[in-house]
């Protein structure tokens, strides 16, 4: 039985009310005791709701509290670096949201901190852990679909809730840093965290929004053994939040929806019924409220994952040097969207493959002479086959009863 973790969260947005409402809302013992805002009285008003007996305004006051060991943070992207840096430096427990950085370069800063320091640290990427997520990759990790050859990603929403996201100085992007991220780190586990991610084509535009960065991008990543990830992302998708992720294998399809389409869906005419779920964008009507919103983002098995590991002395599922990665492939994003060409992704640290077998092509002999290359049954019941002389090259095709 390991000893309560008491922690310091800073931040008391959306992000830090997910987080409360996921560790206070368990028979767990590992609490928020102390909470960071940026005025007293915000961080007053989050702990008497959530029954926190410590808040203050002043950051580094709440990272160095003597009676925490752990420190949350769900700040604005430009705030994550320091934060982690005088967490590292006075030896807390460091849980960071997403993304990590808004660069690479900030990514490993931080991961360098944490690491001289001797000091646990996990990356909070949520939308590894959701239920859904989490048994797909095992059934990925079985062979169930063969060798992944494509993996999509999707978030797309009406816009972020604070005006500090709408920002790129701050955020350090748009749509892509915001959203992008979760995408990425879907797709390196459902291909493998050791696969090396080599380059990028990506479009970002902005299309609706009067803002400096971009509300929408589409974008493909190759991979070392020639496997594809593509993401779409978008602040202007109207009608609430739409996440889906398809994976395809050789062996095997997996389709994933899980805001949408959960089975949960309600028609009110009189809108009574309260929060419906995360940025949906009316209370009549055809409604989709989601049962249990922290459990289907990840939040739930994603602090178990957290604190067990902490705990046990192992490595969670999401690390610094996942945000790492996912912040070197969101530079060479915005370089591609620039250039409107493949870029390189720039990893200055690779702890994964050296060098990865490459997706081959599965040849299956029909006959002495040829290669198979698709079989179909047709509408009149024959077998269509298509063939490939191995000495010509020349592709046939033969029918049978």
């Amino acid at each position: 039985m390991h000893n309560p973790h008491k922690i310091t969260l800073l931040g008391t947005g959306l992000i830090g009310t997910f987080y409360t409402m996921t560790l206070h809302g368990q028979r767990g013992t590992d609490r928020i005791h102390n909470v960071c805002s940026l005025t007293d009285e915000l961080a007053r008003t989050f702990a008497q709701e959530w029954d926190i007996p410590k808040w203050t305004a002043n950051l580094e006051e709440a990272i160095t509290d003597p009676e925490t060991d752990v420190v949350i943070i769900g700040l604005p992207n430009h705030l994550h670096k320091e934060s982690v840096i005088m967490a590292a430096e006075a030896g807390k427990t460091i849980l960071c949201t997403k993304p990590l950085a808004r660069t690479a370069a900030e990514a490993k800063e931080m991961l360098t901190a944490v690491e001289k320091a001797g000091v646990f640290a996990g990356y909070l990427e949520d939308l590894v852990y959701t239920p859904k997520t989490l048994k797909s990759i095992r059934s990925v990790k079985n062979g169930a679909v063969g060798k992944v050859l494509w993996v999509r990603s999707r978030e797309t929403h009406p816009g972020p809730h604070s005006a500090w996201f709408w920002d790129p100085k701050l955020a350090g992007g748009g749509a892509i840093v915001d959203l992008g991220c979760h995408c990425i780190e879907i797709i390196r586990n459902f291909i493998g965290k050791d696969i090396k991610p080599v380059e990028v084509m990506c479009t970002a535009d902005t299309l609706v929004h009067p803002i400096d960065a971009e509300d929408s991008s589409i974008c493909l990543i190759r991979f070392e053994n020639r496997a594809i990830g593509q993401f779409e992302v978008s602040w202007t998708f109207r009608g609430g939040m739409d996440l889906r992720d398809e994976v395809a294998g050789t062996e095997g399809t997996i389709w994933l929806n899980h805001f949408l389409r959960t089975g949960f869906e309600m028609f009110t005419a009189v809108g009574e019924g309260g929060y419906v779920a995360e940025k949906a964008e009316g209370q009549t009507g055809w409604l989709f409220p989601v049962g249990d919103e922290v459990h289907e983002l990840g939040y739930v098995n994603m602090f178990a994952d957290m604190f067990n590991a902490l705990d046990n002395g192992q490595t969670p599922i999401e690390t610094f040097f996942d945000g790492y990665v996912t912040n070197a492939i969101i530079d060479a994003c915005y370089r591609s969207a620039k250039s409107r060409q493949w870029e390189p992704v720039q990893l200055e640290i690779w702890r994964g493959q050296p060098g990865a077998a490459e997706v081959a092509p599965k040849y299956t002999d029909y006959d002495q002479e040829h290669t198979l290359v698709k079989q179909e049954k047709m509408p009149d019941g024959s077998t269509k086959l298509i063939l490939k002389n191995k000495a010509t090259g020349q592709i046939v095709e033969r029918i049978t009863s």
